[in-house]
Formats: structure tokens, sequence, C-alpha cells
């Protein structure tokens, strides 16, 4: 199948040309992926693609059109091609650099906001999606990213400063709680959770084009949270909560290295597909 949207090609013919190729590429979604990238090629929101289908693509629309499906039939995410994904209802910009933020993370926000904080660090910040959604949906509340890497920490201030966030997010370089002094009544992280021996069974929209670093920590899976739960009650003010996003199979294991910490009242929550998806925990409050 042509590489190019045919000369004076309507949205609609585009679209269904799209639809095709991104079938035969083995792309799960094709249709809502098509649609996605016909938007952003032609700078509308996807709510408004329906309105100009009939029209004919410009040589400039369609050329990015066939860019971003050339693209994607590479299996690349359609996040990191349109550089923006939605997560609990704001836009975060996305890079090669940081994980996709996923629906399924919007779990650990939910659970965060059952109680009140005034301060959060985020560990492992990324795009910082987790962090500026807890600020954003507490006004008085302040907070710290922290990230390994350089490039994701500039992806996660931009954020920031795209979300008007700048004066109470302050972003980081650390190794986990190197850089980090003080107190937090909530410590948030979503680690690589992905053992290295399930790194080649992974969507190649994920083992492809996503961070090595973010996704797996080369072992069982399990090292980014043994040093959370040993680090983190020195970090937590008294009674504060300590919230972390698990792979499916994990609950029983993070769970028993909470308890190994100290931590009380620990418990696996599900996410919306009924798989376990977050460990929680608290201190007692009497720490410190």
């Amino acid at each position: 199948m042509s590489n190019t949207i045919p000369p004076g090609a309507t949205g609609t013919a585009a679209l269904a040309a799209a639809i095709a190729r991104l079938r035969a590429a083995g792309v799960d979604d094709p249709a809502r992926d098509a649609r996605r990238l016909l938007a952003h090629a032609l700078g509308i929101s996807a709510g408004r693609l329906t309105l100009v289908l009939p029209d004919p693509l410009t040589d400039e629309a369609a050329d990015r059109f066939a860019a971003a499906l050339a693209l994607r039939c590479r299996r690349k995410p359609v996040s990191q091609i349109t550089g923006q994904r939605m997560f609990y209802g704001r836009s975060f910009r996305v890079t090669e650099d940081v994980l996709d933020p996923r629906p399924e993370t919007e779990t650990l926000i939910e659970l965060a906001l059952r109680e009140p904080f005034s301060r959060v660090l985020d560990l492992g910040t990324g795009s910082g999606c987790i962090l500026l959604t807890l600020l954003a949906e507490r006004p008085e509340a302040t907070g710290l990213g922290v990230d390994l890497s350089d490039a994701a920490c500039a992806v996660a201030a931009d954020n920031a400063a795209r979300l008007a966030l700048e004066t109470r997010a302050r972003i980081t370089r650390s190794d986990w709680f190197g850089a980090v002094d003080g107190r937090f009544d909530l410590i948030v992280a979503n680690p690589p959770y992905i053992a290295a021996e399930e790194m080649p069974g992974l969507a190649p929209e994920v083992r492809d084009w996503e961070p090595h670093i973010a996704l797996s920590d080369g072992a069982d899976g399990l090292g980014a949270y043994r040093i959370i739960a040993a680090q983190a009650p020195d970090h937590l003010a008294p009674g504060g909560r300590l919230l972390v996003e698990i792979g499916p199979t994990q609950g029983a294991a993070v769970s028993a290295l909470f308890l190994a910490a100290g931590l009380e009242n620990i418990a696996v929550h599900a996410d919306l597909d009924g798989r376990a998806r977050i460990v929680s925990g608290r201190v007692s409050l009497k720490q410190g």
C-alpha cells in the first residue's frame, strides 16, 4: 500500500485508507488511531474531525498525515507522534524520554485524593503526570518530582509550566531519595516494575519506544520497591501515606516489603479492570 495520501483525497478517503494500512501493520485499534493522527495532521481536535472529513486535504496536511502513519506503522505510540496524551482530563506533553501516561495510573490518583495532603513527593516523575495532576486537584498543595533522567525532568518541568503549576511543583534530578530532603504527607511512585525476562513479550509500542530505564530494573522487577519501601518512612510525616503502582502479580511481594519496612494499614487496590494495581501503606502517627 502506498505510503502517501492520494492528491486531492478527501478526509474520508484518507481516513479509510489509513485504517486499512494500520490494520495491516497489526495496530490494535486502527480506526481510533487513524482518527487521532488525522486530527493531529489537520491541527484540530479529534472531536471536530467529522465536520471536516468531506473536505479535500491540503498537500501539507496530507504530507503530515502520511508521515504520522509511517511512524505508527513502525508501532511508534500515537502519543509520541502527536506529542501529547490526555491524563485525568489534562493534556501532557510526551516524548520518547518518558513513559506514556496510562489510564490505569489514574487509579493511583483516585486513591491519593481520598485523603488530604499538603506536600507530595513523586518518585520517578517522568512526564510529571502524577505529581502535576495531584497538585492541580489540590490547589493548596506543593510537591517535588524527582527522576534520574535529565530529559524526563525537562519534560516534567515543561508540563508544570504548561499547566501553570511551576510555582508549586519543583522538579529535581535524583536517584530515588538521593537528593530529597524533608518529609511529605504523601509519597507516590510508578517505578519500573517489569522483570527483565518479561521485556521481550511487551507490545512493540512499549518495548521499542519507551525508555527501558522507566520500564524495568533489569532484574526481578522489585528492585525499585525495595529501595522505596526501605527509605520512604524516613521521608514521611507522621501518618503519611505511600502509594505505588505495581504489576498485576506483585501485590503480595510489594506488600511484604511495606510490612518489613514498618508500614501500617497495607492494602492492595485493583484498577477498573479488576487487576491489582496499587499498594498503599502509611507510617504510624508516632513516626518521627
